[in-house]
């Protein structure tokens, strides 16, 4: 085995979440806030190239792999979990904060994992993890969390089989870029998409996430679809197949995040709204789209938490959660407001993260002569910042006052947004801070005249139709039916239908043979009961006539010729 692997920052997390579980006070925060500086430094410092040299089976199990992709993704990785902890210092859970980083070092290493048998490892861990931060979120959470992980765990095994036959089939154990021209292919493509939060399994999102904690879905945000993403660029680039599929997402989540009145679920929406278009975008396969998917990754890790933050410290000071029941909160709470606000135009204003990495993704798109995904890319771009950006911040913090009793977000919270924003701002401001992160050289120039005014355009026909809307769009605010209602309703329904079918048919069957041992029983008395035939006293005269005749029969038959 190899020295290096007592470097690898996710056995670090991982260990260091365990160990979190049992401390409390200043010596959890400190160790919370240290942990993830630590693992980034061990990571920094690997040169990049492929350690492991754990043997299992008749394989060599390549644990940890360095290069430009996993290095980019394991950072923001570690960002978000720093982060994340400086937002949660104000968490009372014992259980969500360890979870989070068993969960994020589980991400870790499957970002940085050189073999299929490791990679579902980390995966399978992740989903443990990820299922106990949504635990963490209380007694309404439970059911959310049960139904995510029976989800996750369907998905690990598809995967598993996935992955066997692949091996089975003489394949690569190396996790590597592989053709779709078999069962097992499809298999393991499948088994990420569900991660993914691809048709028809993406209610999972926004049935589970928000139902976990203030701090809990910040943490939800980052890791699992963004390791889906990961997984995806590395073993499926340019498979074509993926284009329609993420466009599929991109489309449902922005008609869903539309119309959804609680303020997460629209956000969750929001996510799979992206991670479709990062999908996409990993169908094109360019050089310059994996760029861009990989780009976006991290912008949209840093500004979607920074909403769910702002989001977060609302439902913590006022206790609600839809749309609706929230407004005029800029008031009582100017700073979060001001965060929320920055969080929106991150998405895809100048200056910000957003803007010089959907834009690497729309011109891979327009450099490929894929006229109508650039089209459909385009409304997805405008069409989120409409319904998680404008709607959120409008109808939460400008809506109507209502009568609530909210004040300023606490120092942490505040802190962590801080973080975010500026983040966001440093890399929109000076992209090569991402750019000379990205796993091939950037030939793109985002702060071109044309392209910024067309951006600002963009964002200020789509504020104005808003605002028009805006009443409109309130009077049609609710929740529609989603897939998860067939697992969630129908299913049980089916379920105990089939149960009682089947309990009918199993109740004749026993009434059938509890009648024949019955009959069976009533023969048996008949016979060798006290007044049966077989359990008379016999007199001695009769055997001695009983004898006779039979000894009288065999002579009969032996002398007969």
């Amino acid at each position: 085995m190899d020295a290096e692997l007592i470097h690898h920052p996710a056995l670090w997390l991982i260990l260091g979440g365990i160990v979190l579980g049992f401390l409390r006070g200043a010596p959890r925060a400190l160790l919370s806030l240290g942990l993830p500086v630590f693992a980034a430094w061990l990571l920094w410092g690997i040169p990049e190239g492929i350690y492991g040299g754990m043997h299992f089976l008749d394989y060599t199990l390549d644990i940890l792999r360095v290069d430009r992709l996993g290095r980019l993704f394991a950072l923001v990785f570690l960002l978000a979990l720093f982060v994340g902890s400086v937002y949660a210092l104000g968490q009372r859970s014992r259980l969500e904060v360890p979870a989070a980083f068993v969960y994020g070092g589980a991400a870790v290493g499957a970002v940085l994992a050189g073999d299929v048998v490791t990679l579902f490892v980390f995966w399978e861990l992740m989903a443990i993890g990820s299922t106990l931060v949504i635990w963490a979120g209380g007694r309404d959470a439970y059911p959310a969390a049960m139904r995510y992980l029976m989800v996750h765990l369907f998905g690990g095994v598809v995967l598993m089989a996935g992955i066997t036959a692949h091996l089975v089939g003489g394949g690569s154990l190396r996790f590597e870029a592989m053709a779709l021209d078999g069962l097992a292919q499809w298999l393991i493509l499948a088994g990420f998409l569900i991660n993914a939060g691809a048709f028809p399994f993406w209610s999972w999102l926004p049935d589970a996430y928000p139902r976990a904690s203030w701090s809990g879905m910040v943490f939800l945000s980052a890791f699992t679809t963004k390791t889906a993403v990961y997984v995806l660029m590395r073993g499926f680039p340019g498979a074509e197949v993926l284009i329609p599929i993420g466009l599929l997402m991109a489309g449902y989540g922005l008609i869903y995040a539309l119309i959804e009145n609680t303020a997460r679920r629209v956000l969750a929406y929001a996510i799979i709204n992206q991670v479709g278009f990062m999908i996409a975008g990993i169908g094109i396969g360019t050089e310059m789209a994996l760029n861009g998917v990989a780009a976006h990754a991290f912008a949209h890790i840093v500004y979607k938490a920074l909403l769910l933050m702002a989001i977060g410290a609302v439902i913590v000071q006022t206790g609600k959660r839809d749309c609706t029941d929230l407004g005029g909160l800029a008031r009582q709470m100017p700073v979060t407001c001001g965060f929320a606000i920055f969080g929106a135009l991150a998405m895809s204003a100048p200056l910000t993260a957003g803007f010089i990495t959907k834009s690497l993704v729309l011109q891979a798109a327009a450099d490929a002569h894929l006229t109508w995904v650039w089209l459909a890319m385009m409304v997805i771009a405008a069409g989120v910042f409409f319904a998680a950006g404008l709607k959120v911040v409008v109808f939460v913090f400008f809506g109507a006052p209502r009568d609530l009793d909210a004040h300023e977000a606490p120092p942490s919270q505040r802190w962590g947004m801080r973080l975010l924003a500026l983040t966001s701002l440093a890399v929109g401001c000076y992209p090569p801070l991402l750019y000379d992160l990205l796993p091939f050289a950037v030939d793109y120039q985002p702060y071109t005249g044309g392209h910024v005014v067309f951006q600002l355009q963009l964002l200020l026909a789509t504020a104005v139709v808003f605002f028009l809307l805006r009443d409109r769009l309130t009077a049609m605010l609710g929740s529609l039916i989603d897939v998860d209602w067939f697992y969630r309703h129908m299913g049980p329904r089916w379920l105990k239908v089939m149960v009682y079918g089947v309990s009918i048919e199993i109740r004749e069957v026993v009434r059938l043979i509890m009648r024949g041992i019955a009959n069976l029983l009533v023969s048996l008395h008949r016979h060798y009961g006290t007044r049966g035939v077989l359990a008379r006293t016999w007199a001695s005269g009769s055997m001695v006539m009983w004898v006779a005749l039979l000894l009288l029969m065999y002579l009969a038959l032996f002398y007969l010729p």
